[in-house]
């Protein structure tokens, strides 16, 4: 199984995804992330971009990547990554389930103020322009398809300890 934790920049996901994992037996983190970081360093480099989602490889190593890691180890595999295009979810969730691997799609949200202020205070990375320019689509995938899809899990008021204590007790009933 795959527990998938969605949602923007400063909604809680790389924090709370080790939380989730210690939560649920048998589990893995697995950041898809590091797979566009591997596509980023090839040289000469993929056509420009700014977003490596973008780049279809992407989307299918994600698949086979999580495919070949769960047919190693079985499990579950806890993957945070922010994916707010619909078609690019659909390309992940409709390659995984040609492998019939079960999805759990959680969304760890939280209002704009509140992003916005854990980006701006981020006392590791820093403010940053980049993550802060995802509010907006961010705002706009919740209001027309990405909380429709998942399991929201509004974190404004939560720990990530209690945010991952939820998501734990959803994928166990």
């Amino acid at each position: 199984m795959i527990v998938w934790i969605n949602g923007t920049h400063g909604a809680g996901k790389t924090t709370t995804s080790p939380l989730v994992q210690q939560l649920i037996p048998d589990s893995r983190v697995f950041d898809a992330e590091k797979v566009g970081e591997t596509l980023m360093d090839i040289t000469p480099g993929l056509p420009g971009t700014d977003n490596f989602q973008h780049w279809p490889p992407w989307r299918q190593l994600v698949v086979e990547t999580a495919r070949r890691v769960l047919d190693y180890t079985g499990g579950t595999l806890v993957m945070p990554m922010t994916v707010l295009v619909e078609q690019y979810w659909r390309e992940i969730s409709t390659g995984l389930a040609r492998h019939s691997i079960p999805v759990r799609h959680f969304v760890l949200h939280a209002d704009q103020d509140t992003l916005r202020g854990r980006i701006e205070g981020d006392t590791l990375l820093g403010p940053s322009p980049f993550r802060l320019k995802y509010l907006e689509p961010y705002a706009e995938a919740a209001r027309t398809w990405l909380h429709g899809e998942a399991e929201v899990v509004d974190t404004t008021h939560l720990t990530p300890a209690q945010a991952a204590l939820r998501i734990a007790e959803a994928v166990k009933s």
